[in-house]
Formats: structure tokens, C-alpha cells, sequence
């Protein structure tokens, strides 16, 4: 599957396909037409084509596509050879459940680090990983090649951290915080996370239902 620098709405969906695909396969369907797929994911047939067009041609006609073929060029372009390293700051009520979740879904991640600004947690042990201080992250990151920093602080805190964080070397950030770091460094790799602004989306889809 060659890359021919897919857009990041197609990228995105890539993850859906990938755990559509993987339910199909394990129910036994080996072909799927490009029609049935858009309708699992609530897309277009055509939609569906121009994505995987974007990776290659893997259809036959009359036939669709092989369900398994899909899955594994998907599973090669999402999931590396070997595990990216990251590390979470912010051990608090987010931050642990985020951290047992990269832990429990044994995805293309392997959490390394925990670090947290407040002494109190400075010590503490959770899944079998100490937490370090703030101060010791760009070292840290350096000396394990470390690939994504996980944060999961209010936004207040990760400004006042976000030097540490520019500076530990690393291509990308999953952020809860809602702290901008792309306009610190133009070329982080940044995939926000906005859980309020998901619920707010929900609530309007909700008050206004039918119209």
C-alpha cells in the first residue's frame, strides 16, 4: 500500500475502516464491495474508493475487496514494527484512566513515563512506572527516544510547562489541555482532544432532532 500523501479527513477515517475491517474478518466475510463498506461507516461508495485510492488499488472487479487484504495494508500503515514511545504528563483523574487505556488496547504506543508538576505525585507508582518530575522530561525524552508526549494537565499548566515540553525533542502530542503547542512549534505533530466541545456537539444534535 504506497502512501500518496493522504489528506487528514482520510486519514482519520483510516481507524474506523480498520476496526470495521477487523470485525468483518473475524465474522468470517472475505469480500466487501465498496457500497456495503460506505454503508457500515454511514459514507459513500465513492468516498470510500478515493480513500483507499489515496494507498493504492486493491479492488477487483466483480469481486470488491478482500476483507483481509484491507486489514493488513491498513494495519501496516497504522501500526509501526516497533512501538512509538511516549510518556503522559499530568498523573491526576484524567491523566491515569488515559494512561490504562494506552496500556489496555495495545496499540502502536508503548507508555514509558509518567511526569507530573506537583511533588506530592513525584514517587508514586502506577502501572509499574515511577512518576518523575517536569524537570526531568526533556532529558528523559532524549535519552529514550521518545516520540509522543500524552498531555493531560489544564491548559494553565501546560502553557507554564510547554517550554519543557517544546524542548524534549519529540514529534508529537496527544492533548487534552487545550493549551495551543502547534503555535509554540509549527512542526509538532498535535492531535487535540476536546471532550467538552464533543459534549456541546452532542447537545445540539440532541435539542435539535427532526429539524
Amino acid at each position: 500500500m504506497s502512501n500518496n500523501k493522504a489528506s487528514l479527513p482520510v486519514i482519520r477515517r483510516l481507524p474506523r475502516y480498520y476496526r470495521y475491517l477487523s470485525e468483518l474478518n473475524a465474522n468470517g466475510v472475505k469480500h466487501i464491495s465498496s457500497s456495503q463498506l460506505a454503508k457500515i461507516l454511514g459514507s459513500t461508495s465513492s468516498q470510500v474508493r478515493q480513500d483507499f485510492n489515496c494507498f493504492g488499488g486493491f479492488g477487483q472487479q466483480g469481486v470488491g475487496y478482500s476483507t483481509e487484504l484491507l486489514l493488513e495494508q491498513i494495519e501496516h500503515l497504522l501500526f509501526p514494527e516497533n512501538k512509538l514511545h511516549a510518556v503522559l504528563v499530568g498523573v491526576d483523574n484524567m491523566g491515569l484512566p488515559v494512561a490504562q487505556f494506552i496500556r489496555r488496547e495495545h496499540t502502536a504506543i508503548e507508555l514509558i513515563g509518567l511526569f507530573d508538576t506537583e511533588d506530592e505525585k513525584v514517587g508514586e507508582e502506577h502501572l509499574g512506572i515511577t512518576v518523575k518530575p517536569i524537570e526531568d522530561l526533556e532529558s528523559f525524552c532524549k535519552e529514550n527516544n521518545v516520540d509522543i508526549i500524552v498531555v493531560c494537565t489544564g491548559r494553565e499548566k501546560a502553557k507554564a510547562i510547554s517550554e519543557h515540553i517544546i524542548n524534549s525533542g519529540v514529534k508529537g502530542i496527544w492533548n487534552y489541555s487545550h493549551f495551543n503547542f502547534s503555535v509554540l512549534d509549527s512542526s509538532l505533530i498535535v492531535e487535540n482532544v476536546h471532550l467538552r466541545d464533543n459534549l456541546m456537539s452532542l447537545s445540539y444534535r440532541v435539542l435539535h432532532r427532526g429539524e
